[in-house]
């Protein structure tokens, strides 16, 4: 196979603004948003259709021009919401700047980022009023306008915004120029404000990523997705753009608990999400097969499909019917982003006929560097580039891997005020990663760890955590690992932190002590020992029941914790 296969002819647009527009053309009468809204025990939904969605954008941005926000910078901060959505669209479209914040962040970090971006206004839900109006009152922000999801006395809400446009000639708005090259998405990279950096994007940034996105993968207008991953995360933002640019209906989740529900509750056939989701609802399946007494017939029956499909007699969507009716029916494509995801979990799935993508980005290329696609799927490897992204391996070991390194339309502007680190990472048009990997004889690539995470011994040898936490994670027990060097005089030990699943142990591990157990699973950890050369054999375990401290993609904040392990 080679990079340059790509399957599907797509318009190519220089902005967001045309983008949003061909949409509310093409599919005006199709579902843009599914909204719940619950008041008591009453649940009522509402349909947004493409059309609808079009005009509130062109009033919420014509109210926006006339609050004198023209060519101003606009932080957003909320969790996953049509306002939200509406929001970033209007913004964009009226050639403002759009600054979207982490919603996990606190209030220091807020009033951090907004002093960094100079932000003159913030739309917000309703329980950042408080911490955001005291630091204006205090002077240590300067905001010319505060707006508010919902409906608040104190300040005026996106409703009276909307309202204010409608009242004005919207054409000026509609006809408003777009510098589809120049910063107008100012997004903060994961970790703490003092060592976030500000990404700079553009409207061509973002088009061309959909572009070559929507090149390999396909996506329908009969579709609804579920959005889940944060909007204010690059692939949250830029993944609902592509829903929008195919005429898909998107729903909201009501949390982490009910994402299942909420499969069967809206019909969703389309998902993206993070490895730790994706893998607990499919040990979710394996466990309800398992209790059922199947697991040898469901093992028996994969057999047989994909003997079958080898002759091109694709049948698993109707023999694993009532496994695919768990997840809603309707579940077709399920893509992973934002980590590694475990290799038996997407063959498992794939094999159940609900297609799993793993793809590959960084804020910092708008997002998507790579992936798999409908036609080839290769286990471990997050696929191959995208039609205008090039990707090289550079500094490689004797086993060929290396930093990978890419070019593109989607590569950032820079880091915003901080040249010192854009010209540490952007050189001659090349973006330096900071991911190690390989690509392989057909070309795909195959992540293998971050540059930063890696563990060198006193003897040069280089230990990848990624690697090792990959067969970690496939203890029964085990939830998630983080394997990390732990000091020993002027040399490190590599070692492991588990955080085990309570229940699992509960319900295989009944009667042990806790002596016992963490036996068990060090016996464990020894077999996989076993299978390594000693200078990667995991010497210290570290076994508990307490969330490692993340970022809200799901990704482990490694440096935090080995700073909270040691101290």
């Amino acid at each position: 196979m080679k990079s340059t296969e790509y399957f599907y002819d797509v318009p190519k647009f220089n902005n967001i603004k045309e983008l949003i527009y061909d949409s509310v053309e093409k599919y005006s009468q199709n579902i843009a948003f599914i909204l719940k809204n619950k008041q008591g025990k009453e649940i009522s939904y509402e349909n947004v259709t493409y059309e609808q969605f079009g005009k509130q954008v062109n009033f919420l941005g014509t109210g926006l021009l006339k609050l004198g926000l023209a060519g101003k910078r606009i932080a957003i901060i909320a969790k996953n919401r049509y306002e939200w959505a509406l929001s970033y669209i209007a913004v964009l479209l009226g050639n403002m700047t759009v600054v979207p914040l982490d919603k996990g962040l606190t209030d220091i970090e807020i009033r951090n980022s907004l002093v960094q971006s100079k932000a003159d206004c913030v739309i917000f839900e309703e329980k950042y009023f408080d911490s955001i109006n005291q630091m204006k009152q205090e002077g240590h922000i300067e905001l010319k306008e505060l707006i508010c999801m919902d409906k608040m006395e104190q300040v005026k809400s996106i409703e009276d915004v909307i309202s204010l446009g409608k009242n004005e000639n919207i054409q000026d708005y509609i006809n408003m120029k777009i510098d589809s090259d120049e910063m107008k998405i100012l997004l903060f990279t994961s970790g703490t404000t003092s060592s976030s950096k500000g990404v700079m994007l553009t409207h061509r940034n973002i088009t061309e990523n959909i572009y070559s996105m929507k090149c390999v993968e396909t996506f329908f207008p009969t579709d609804v997705n579920l959005a889940f991953l944060p909007y204010h995360h690059t692939f949250g933002s830029t993944g609902q753009l592509v829903m929008l640019s195919s005429g898909v209906a998107t729903a909201f989740p009501d949390g982490l608990r009910y994402i299942a529900e909420n499969f069967k509750e809206y019909n969703v056939s389309v998902f993206v999400g993070v490895p730790l989701l994706i893998e607990a609802i499919y040990r979710k399946i394996e466990k309800a097969i398992e209790k059922q007494g199947k697991t040898k017939l469901i093992r028996s029956v994969k057999k047989i499909s994909n003997c079958l499909l080898k002759f091109g007699m694709d049948v698993r969507r109707k023999l694993f019917k009532q496994i695919i009716d768990q997840l809603g029916g309707n579940m077709r494509m399920i893509i992973s982003g934002a980590a590694s995801l475990d290799k038996t979990v997407a063959k498992g799935l794939n094999e159940l006929g609900i297609r799993v993508i793993q793809g590959y980005g960084l804020t910092e290329t708008s997002p998507v560097i790579s992936a798999e696609n409908d036609k080839y799927i290769k286990y471990g490897s997050v696929g191959f580039p995208m039609k205008n992204v090039s990707v090289e391996i550079v500094d490689k070991d004797e086993k060929g891997i290396g930093e990978i390194r890419v070019k593109g339309p989607n590569v950032m502007l820079g880091y915003y005020e901080n040249e010192e680190a854009t010209k540490e990472i952007l050189q001659d048009g090349w973006f330096y990663t900071g991911d190690l990997g390989y690509v392989d004889e057909e070309g795909f690539i195959f992540i293998t760890g971050r540059k930063k995470n890696v563990i060198v011994l006193k003897n040069g040898k280089k230990v990848f955590p990624e690697e090792l936490e990959e067969l970690v994670n496939q203890i029964d027990v085990v939830k998630e690992s983080m394997v990390f060097g732990f000091p020993k005089e002027d040399d490190v030990d590599v070692s492991v932190k588990i955080q085990y699943d309570e229940e699992i142990r509960k319900e295989k591990y009944l009667g042990k002590s806790e002596e016992e157990f963490e036996k068990t699973v060090w016996n464990q950890i020894k077999e996989i020992n076993k299978k390594m050369p000693k200078y990667k054999y995991i010497k210290h375990m570290i076994l508990t029941t307490e969330d490692f401290i993340k970022t809200t993609t799901a990704k482990i904040k490694r440096f935090e914790e080995i700073k909270k392990i040691l101290s």
